[in-house]
């Protein structure tokens, strides 16, 4: 993986999960910033995927469970869609704290995802 590109991710997800969770409790509906926000990270999480798929290809293997890392993966990029989704079909402000939500979850994925790659020794 990429470090750079892992923080950069985990940045980008826990800014937008905060801004999420803040706006929603503070009653605010699904706006641009964070639907926009929260398309963000899904581009970066189909980076990752591509990355993922190129990485052992050039000689980067991860150091843990492959399976558990691409489990990881594929949830975190299913995530975001659903929540969207679920953004424009309730404008209410659970949707926006939802939205908060899932860029914290992502955040800890991808970093969860990072220490498979690098950290563990299988």
């Amino acid at each position: 993986m990429i470090i750079g590109l892992t923080w950069t991710l985990i940045a980008i997800a826990g800014v937008v999960g905060l801004i999420g969770v803040v706006a929603g409790l503070l009653k605010m509906a699904p706006n641009d910033l964070i639907l926009g926000g929260t398309a963000l990270v899904e581009l970066g999480l189909i980076v990752q995927v591509v990355v993922a798929i190129v990485a052992p290809l050039v000689g980067n293997d991860p150091t843990g469970d492959l399976l558990e890392f691409w489990i990881y993966l594929v949830t975190a990029v299913l995530m975001p869609p659903f929540a969207v989704i679920w953004g424009l079909v309730d404008r209410g402000r659970w949707a926006t704290v939802t939205l908060g939500v899932v860029g914290l979850a992502i955040a800890i994925m991808v970093y969860r995802m990072h220490v498979i790659w690098t950290v563990q020794v299988a």
